[in-house]
Order: C-alpha cells, then structure tokens, then sequence
C-alpha cells in the first residue's frame, strides 16, 4: 500500500470511529445548557477536489453527527462551493485529481453522515455552476442536495423558489427554527450565487410578508464581503455575475438587507486567500471577514465572512483543516457567541492545544437587537 492510499485509509478509520471515542476528543461545551446551535461551514471545495483530503470533510461531518444532542444543534449551514468544478473530467493534476461526479459523490458521502439527523442549508457558490467557472447556469446542485435525502427537512422547510433554469431546488429555500428563549423565530434564507433580482424580489416579499415579519432571518450567501477589508463584492468577472439583475454583494446590500427590517444576520464564504507572509495567523485573518451596518429602520445588520479552504497549506493544501464555526444561540433571545474549532485537532491529545482559535476575529459575540 502506498503512502497516499495508507494516509486515506488512516483517516477514514478514525472518521469511522469518531463518534464510539469521545473520551479521546476535545468534547464542546455550550456556554450555557439552555442554548442551541448552529454549525457553519465554510466553502468545502478544497477537501473534495483531492482524494487525499476527502476524509478531512468527512470527520467534520461525523463530529457534527455525534454533538447533534449534546450541542444542540439545530441547523449546519454552509457558504457554498461544494465542488471545485460543476462539470469536468478533464483534470488537472497541479489543482485536483477528482472529476466533478467524483467530488459532488464526495460531498453527498460525507453529508449522509448527518441525513435525518440535523437539516444541510447551502447556498450556490460560484464553482458548482458552469462548467469550470461558472460559464452558465448549470449545476448538480439540486441532484446531490435534495428534499428526500434528508428527512430532517420535512419539519423546516417552508418555502422554496426555482433555480434560474427553471428547476425545483434547494439554492433558493427558506427554512424556519424555533431555539430556546428566543421569542422570535429564525428564518435561514439560501440564495444561488449572485441571486437573480426575481430571486432578490422573492426573498424580499417573503421576509416582509405577514407569515415572517416578525422572524429574525439569517441570509445564506456566497459572494459578499472581500477578506480583510470587509468592503462588499461587486464587478466579478464570472459570466454569471455579468448577466444583467444578478446581485453583487453591494447589490445586495442595496437591494435587499438594507432595505427590511428583519434581516440581522448575513454569512458568506468566497472570499479569503493565503498570506504571502507564510504566517498561519495571517492565514487565519484572511479567510475571514466582518462588519456591521444599520439598515434603513436603525436595526444593525451583522455580516460574517467565513472560508477556510486555505488555511490547511494554501490552495493546494488539505482544504482547511476541519476548522468550523459553532453559533451559539443564548437563551437570552438575542446573542450569538461565534466559536471557531477544528475536530480533525481536536480528536487527538497531541493536538488539542490547536483546535481552538481565539483571535477576536474567529471568536466573538453578535447581539441581535
């Protein structure tokens, strides 16, 4: 057996076992024990497009699998860019050795590690439209990630509306939770990449609407916020994003979460890139982003950016380390403490001291008004 072929089955072994050897991991604790969470994770893409990596997801998925009761976990939410490539088999070698079915197989193996147990809400990201770049509005989204694998969305789901090919998918869905001492309810909205303005309209007449004016909404998409700066993206040279109506970050901005009253939180991904100073902090700083705004009724708009895929070596790395983030929904009906903690760091003694991160960019509270 070679080194690669060794490498992989070591840590499908130790995925496989994650959940029968808690007393080896660094078990999480809720800050409170009436609070509930949600997990994020943030633009998978760098774990699938190499063979090697692929357990790395995995893991995280079975970690989420194992806490669902202890942390409470109501939801996992993702930033998009489940594929490095929509549709290709043309590979390569310097950037991925997958084909595109190879890697959306990947993402649905490691996803049925927590079908039925706890809903998967993603939005579009850029790489899984098109065929390498998103030249055109074709996906596999609505193949892989669909209504019937996953019966933890028969309770949340409420509303959906169709892709821009005219299908049926989960790109563009709502999904409604209710979380202990919070006397609103929370809508998560998913968007396709770089919604459409009829997309825009459907999720601004939803919110706004009697059924949901009074539910705090989280907005799940891709393109938003640029690392660092935390300016908003616009102008992006993917064909995509050139088509007349499709929204930027800025657009968005303008458009939509300005605009109502009830939506307080937004998570992106997309952005992000290694330091050139070869600093694993640095690292850490890029991948990240967050501002806040007041809309137009002076509610403060909190807007979090959140890719990891470089932080585990580059771009060429082992896709971001099993870091994650957990969202800690207090009992006071208001606050979110975010966590950013890694299971594949966590799992070992050796390296439990590293799967934490604790800079005020990585942990930090949210108080939703």
């Amino acid at each position: 057996m070679n080194i690669k072929k060794l490498v992989v089955t070591a840590c499908l072994g130790l995925a496989a076992t994650l959940s029968f050897a808690q007393h080896r991991a660094d078990r999480q604790e809720l800050a409170d024990p009436a609070s509930s969470t949600m997990i994020l994770f943030g633009d998978p893409q760098g774990y699938v497009k190499y063979d090697i990596n692929q357990p790395i997801f995995e893991l995280t998925t079975l970690w989420v699998s194992d806490n669902v009761e202890h942390l409470n976990i109501k939801a996992v939410l993702c930033t998009g860019d489940l594929v490095e490539q929509n549709e290709n088999n043309a590979l390569n070698r310097k950037m991925l050795n997958q084909s595109s079915t190879q890697m959306w197989e990947s993402i649905s193996r490691s996803l049925s590690r927590i079908d039925g147990k706890v809903p998967f809400i993603s939005c579009g990201g850029n790489h899984d439209y098109g065929f390498k770049h998103s030249e055109n509005y074709n996906t596999n989204y609505p193949k892989y990630i669909t209504f019937e694998r996953n019966t933890s969305y028969v309770d949340c789901l409420k509303e959906e509306y169709p892709n821009r090919l005219g299908h049926a998918s989960l790109e563009n869905a709502a999904f409604e939770f209710e979380m202990p001492g919070w006397s609103h309810k929370i809508l998560v909205i998913s968007s396709e990449f770089a919604p459409s303005k009829e997309a825009v309209e459907w999720a601004r007449k939803l919110v706004t609407s009697d059924k949901y004016k009074d539910h705090y909404v989280i907005y799940l998409t891709h393109s938003c916020l640029k690392e660092e700066t935390a300016e908003y993206t616009d102008h992006e040279g993917y064909w995509v994003t050139k088509q007349e109506g499709n929204h930027s970050g800025k657009m968005l901005w303008d458009n939509l979460f300005s605009q109502v009253d009830n939506i307080r939180l937004v998570i992106c991904g997309h952005t992000g890139r290694p330091a050139k100073t070869g600093n694993v902090e640095d690292d850490f700083r890029l991948s990240t982003a967050y501002r806040a705004d007041r809309n137009k009724s002076g509610k403060t708009v909190h807007q979090m950016m959140f890719n990891v895929q470089t932080v585990g070596g580059g771009w060429e790395g082992n896709g971001g380390d099993g870091w994650l983030r957990i969202l800690e929904f207090m009992p006071d009906g208001k606050t979110i403490k975010v966590r950013t903690y890694s299971p594949l760091f966590g799992i070992s003694p050796s390296t439990r001291h590293l799967a934490h991160r604790t800079a005020r960019y990585d942990q930090f509270d949210m108080v939703i008004e």
